[in-house]
């Protein structure tokens, strides 16, 4: 059995209202990072259906990108151009930011928000703990503390996750 290779390009299939109205879906996949930015992934939009006088831009699919950026009626947003120039690691954190904030966000306010990618909420709180110096140095070794009820009970109030492919990104709520 074969299992289908899910692309992680961005890119758009780009046809025309005009033509899917008279029964085509004639188009072609875009890859957006072949693209400088909105303005000119929009041009290319426009040459690709140039056999058209005045051709009304479709959007008919998309993959490899936040589904929040995603419009049948209008090319996504200039943010998407910024988004493609983070690493790999990154685009993922970022799209579940984006998705989970409705879209509406920009690199600085994700990078302020993200935690990281965690095994679990219980690892994110023994380091934090750690990290903030919360657990003595000399706490006796018969002391065990519950990582999962400190975050289910108290931290996890504060933040959103979101799955990861290693486990769970973590974002402050703002």
């Amino acid at each position: 059995m074969q299992t289908k290779q899910i692309s992680t390009t961005a890119r758009i299939y780009v046809g025309t209202y005009a033509k899917y109205s008279n029964g085509s879906i004639r188009g072609e996949w875009l890859d957006l990072e072949d693209y400088a930015d909105r303005e000119a992934f929009l041009e290319a939009c426009l040459e690709l259906h140039k056999d058209e006088s005045d051709p009304e831009i479709m959007f008919q699919d998309f993959e490899g990108f936040p589904a929040s950026w995603y419009s049948e009626s209008s090319a996504p947003p200039e943010i998407l151009w910024e988004w493609l120039e983070l690493d790999e690691s990154e685009r993922g954190a970022f799209g579940a930011y984006a998705d989970n904030m409705g879209g509406d966000v920009d690199i600085d306010s994700f990078r302020d928000a993200y935690c990281g990618q965690w095994e679990s909420g219980a690892a994110y709180a023994e380091s934090t703990a750690e990290d903030c110096g919360d657990i003595p140095k000399d706490l006796p070794t018969w002391i065990m503390i519950d990582w999962e009820a400190s975050w289910n009970c108290n931290l996890r109030y504060d933040y959103f996750t979101a799955d990861g492919s290693e486990g769970i990104h973590i974002f402050r709520n703002s």
